[in-house]
């Protein structure tokens, strides 16, 4: 936190009520007739005023220090000048009342989310087995689709999930046939969205990092089943992925998307990319939005190693047709965007 001027005028109120909540920096305005410094993880970033005695109070991340004595380390000659203008480049902590503590992890859902992985390993394992029996065949008979790899994929994803959360779906009868090439999109909310989407028993190709592939048992399950590989940050690779896409549409296969590009860390719906809906104009085939909510809250983004309790639900909407992308994206995020604030 840097300071942008010391001189000001004395019509401002002595403190602010109302958080300031910004993306951006923000600045804002301090009187200097309240002692005051901030510190993060009880390390003292930088004092703006200097207070043998005062009051203190911690929020999440940012100490906040009090005093009534007057007192200007900067030395400002003008008599009127009363406040110090600082940048924040933390998103609302402008002000104590702003901040608020993170949860803390009950060491129930650690070990929940122990047993979780244990379940989820065993069975892979196992079931992998059945997946590399089967590959010669799938390759020769079902190439593109793969519905078997797709029907072990499924007994995976249910078993890990089935002791640990319940799945509310609605709409199944709006699910094409599995000989129907669609586009699906999703909202993303956690890691557990594969699980549950897989548990739908629907033969689609996700896109995936290439990162995963390398991972022993999951990631040569995912070279079997045809996940198409993509590399984030390299515009050749997302080139090569929406042609593999387009190819597998034209076979007869279904592609899955999640539009936003990444996990969403506070549950709201972000702005989707275009890609899933142009491969769906230029082939002709439907896109299925689907909305996914709870597994966000069960396991949140960046805390795999957890699973907390709650349970999912599952929204699967009538297809979408159209020609241009735009308006398919348009369409296919107000959908999901409804049902999720229908649900929240």
């Amino acid at each position: 936190m840097d300071v942008a001027s010391a001189r000001g005028v004395s019509s401002h109120p002595p403190y602010y009520s109302k958080p300031i909540c910004s993306s951006q920096s923000s600045l804002i305005r301090i009187p200097i007739s309240k002692g005051c410094c901030f510190a993060r993880s009880s390390n003292l970033i930088t004092s703006l005023h200097a207070a043998s005695r005062g009051v203190t109070r911690r929020t999440s991340g940012v100490q906040w220090c009090y005093r009534s004595i007057r007192f200007d380390p900067f030395k400002v000659n003008d008599k009127n000048s009363r406040t110090v203008t600082v940048r924040s480049d933390l998103s609302g902590a402008a002000t104590p009342e702003s901040t608020y503590p993170e949860p803390e992890i009950k060491l129930s859902s650690r070990l929940r989310g122990i047993c979780f992985c244990l379940v989820a390993g065993i069975s892979a394992i196992v079931l992998i087995v059945l997946m590399i029996i089967g590959h010669p065949f799938v390759l020769l008979f079902d190439r593109y689709r793969r519905k078997f790899h797709h029907f072990i994929a499924k007994l995976w994803a249910s078993i890990s999930i089935y002791p640990f959360y319940k799945t509310d779906i609605q709409g199944l009868e709006n699910l094409p046939s599995s000989d129907t090439p669609c586009v699906y999109v999703s909202n993303h909310q956690s890691f557990l969205d594969i699980y549950t989407l897989l548990s739908l028993g629907q033969s689609y190709k996700f896109i995936s990092k290439t990162g995963i592939f390398v991972i022993p048992v999951i990631g040569w399950a995912m070279s079997m089943m045809g996940v198409v590989p993509l590399k984030r940050m390299d515009p050749r690779s997302q080139v090569d992925c929406l042609k593999r896409c387009m190819e597998l549409v034209k076979k007869g296969a279904s592609v899955f998307f999640f539009p936003e590009g990444t996990r969403s860390k506070d549950g709201r719906l972000g702005p989707f990319k275009k890609g899933a809906f142009t491969i769906a104009a230029k082939t002709g085939v439907p896109v299925v939005p689907i909305t996914l909510m709870g597994t966000g809250k069960i396991m949140p983004t960046g805390s795999e190693g957890i699973l907390n309790h709650g349970d999912v639900r599952v929204i699967i909407h009538k297809p979408i047709y159209g020609s241009k992308a735009d308006v398919l994206c348009e369409e296919a995020r107000n959908k999901i965007a409804e049902s999720m604030n229908l649900l929240s």
